[in-house]
């Protein structure tokens, strides 16, 4: 891809996903159609992606950057429903799906149909999560359906590699296949778990946050490269050290967490959306391949394809959630009754994204021997649309199933209780290390300023605590967000002095940007907390 058609679908679809902030459309929906009304214009270049660097290119940062965010023991918390929908039920859906699509769709191979059952069994829950975050849902709910999109891609591409190998003329058997997915799960463990520890001691050790975070964006491509280079799972040898790297990210540097984060959100956002923008983009190209089964033809397979895709996840959620509660009396003991409900919202959270599109990118156009890929086209068009309908039926009609089923939100008062509690005793220890400090000669400060650490640590074990207390009358806020609001507003007066100060060459640039630094870190700080 040329340089000024990749710059144009960047800047494009990174300005639609922002415009799709300020409307109840979902971005990837506004992503999808701007880019298909696009793609018809005169003039717009063909958008085609080389499929042997689909997945080594858009996947490891994807995974990398979800995995670090997630929490390391609740997942632990809950490995049996995690391990259940992430590996029990893509492989179901791979299988059901794809047999599904062979028996509904003539002349298509069952390799060909079983390729197209992995790459649409794969869940995105970032959308799901989203609401779940946005609405209130029981974190048990969050936990598994952000687990599940973890550790589901790896079993999804590894599922897809064995079928995709009967496919082009590998001659790949089922002993086989079972043996290159158990060498693919456990091979790429292994990799992460190697990988790990000493890149977190890398991390550490080095002393300059532009290093530290250049390391961080080279991370998931050394982890998933050295593991397809072994024949492992790339995948999950990514989410494995960023599982360990964001468990233990606290102990990096401050500067490096803050790069870190920014950094990170920004790639994400930019790969996403501009797959999205793909989708449309690319759709027309597909959609004239479709030879014999275009027009209303498609469109049948499309809505078949879909409903297959919808009715396997309940087919698997509700067993796969009652069944061993049924076999197991410590299971019982142990775990709360999850109701129906809880299931209900599982099983309709299901919305494909952008890993089901970048598998179906990376599908190659030819098999051995030199033939077309049968049935790729159709492949990638039911893709698109099942990820298309997930996100307009599924995700569209989520947040009101969630608020019809009235599952029990979050208690956002015992939360900030727990937080409070857990600040003042972190402020005791702190509080007390200052004091062993003071009383070093080696650390004598003057009066106001050994005062002045006092005072930041009472602030921050006041500010939750005002939380809970009353609200203004005049503008709703608590005392908290009063105090973070005038603190702003005292930045920005600064910050405008500072300004006319530089341009009345009483200070440099150079000055001015060690000034502004120091206020934006304190205006990150105010808004921070704010946000939280």
């Amino acid at each position: 891809m040329e340089a000024l058609p990749l710059l144009l679908l960047v800047a494009g679809s990174t300005t639609v996903a922002g415009l799709a902030r300020r409307t109840p459309v979902p971005a990837p929906l506004l992503l999808v159609t701007v880019g298909l009304l696009v793609s018809y214009l005169p003039g717009v270049p063909e958008y085609r992606l080389a499929p042997g660097v689909v997945l080594p290119l858009l996947l490891p940062p994807l995974l990398y950057t979800a995995a670090a965010d997630s929490s390391y023991l609740g997942l632990r918390a809950h490995l049996r429903p995690v391990a259940l929908l992430s590996v029990g039920y893509v492989l179901f859906a791979t299988f059901a799906v794809g047999w599904a699509a062979y028996l509904l769709v003539p002349d298509l191979p069952l390799t060909s149909a079983l390729v197209l059952g992995a790459v649409v069994a794969p869940p995105d829950a970032v959308a799901a999560t989203a609401v779940a975050r946005r609405i209130g849902l029981p974190s048990r709910i969050t936990t598994i359906l952000q687990g599940e999109s973890l550790v589901n891609d790896a079993t999804a591409i590894t599922a897809y590699k064995v079928a995709l190998a009967a496919a082009v003329g590998e001659g790949a058997s089922w002993g086989a296949g079972i043996g290159e997915f158990l060498l693919a799960a456990f091979g790429g463990i292994g990799v992460g778990l190697v990988l790990m520890v000493p890149l977190h001691w890398l991390r550490t050790h080095l002393t300059e946050a532009l290093l530290q975070n250049t390391l961080s964006l080279l991370i998931p491509f050394v982890a998933y490269g050295v593991a397809e280079e072994l024949g492992a799972s790339g995948v999950l040898a990514v989410v494995v050290v960023a599982l360990y790297l964001g468990h233990r990210a606290w102990q990096v540097d401050f500067a490096t967490r803050l790069q870190e984060d920014a950094v990170w959100r920004m790639v994400a956002f930019i790969l996403e959306t501009a797959v999205f923008a793909l989708i449309g983009l690319q759709l027309p190209v597909v959609l004239r391949g479709l030879g014999p089964y275009a027009g209303s033809t498609a469109a049948w397979y499309a809505v078949a394809v879909f409903l297959a895709v919808v009715a396997a996840r309940f087919v698997w959620v509700f067993p796969a959630t009652f069944l061993p509660r049924w076999l197991s009396a410590r299971i019982r003991e142990r775990e709360p009754d999850p109701g129906w409900r809880g299931p209900v919202i599982i099983g309709w959270a299901g919305m494909r994204g952008v890993v089901s599109l970048a598998i179906a990118f990376s599908i190659p156009l030819t098999v051995h021997g030199g033939g077309a890929f049968p049935g790729r086209n159709l492949v990638l068009f039911l893709t698109f649309s099942t990820v298309i309908g997930t996100l307009v039926v599924q995700g569209l009609t989520l947040p009101s199933l969630i608020r019809w089923l009235r599952l029990p939100a979050p208690d956002v008062r015992r939360e900030t209780l727990q937080e409070a509690q857990a600040q003042a005793q972190a402020s005791r220890a702190a509080e007390q290390r200052l004091e062993e400090l003071l009383a070093d000669e080696r650390n004598s400060l003057p009066g106001p300023l050994a005062e002045r650490l006092r005072t930041v640590l009472e602030r921050r074990r006041n500010a939750v605590w005002e939380r809970l207390g009353a609200v203004n009358p005049a503008t709703g806020e608590t005392a908290d967000d009063t105090y973070r609001r005038l603190a702003r507003a005292m930045i920005g007066a600064e910050r405008e002095v500072f300004v006319r100060l530089r341009d009345g060459r009483y200070i440099d640039d150079e000055m001015l940007r060690t000034l502004l630094r120091r206020l934006d870190l304190e205006e990150a700080a105010a808004y921070r907390e704010a946000a939280d």
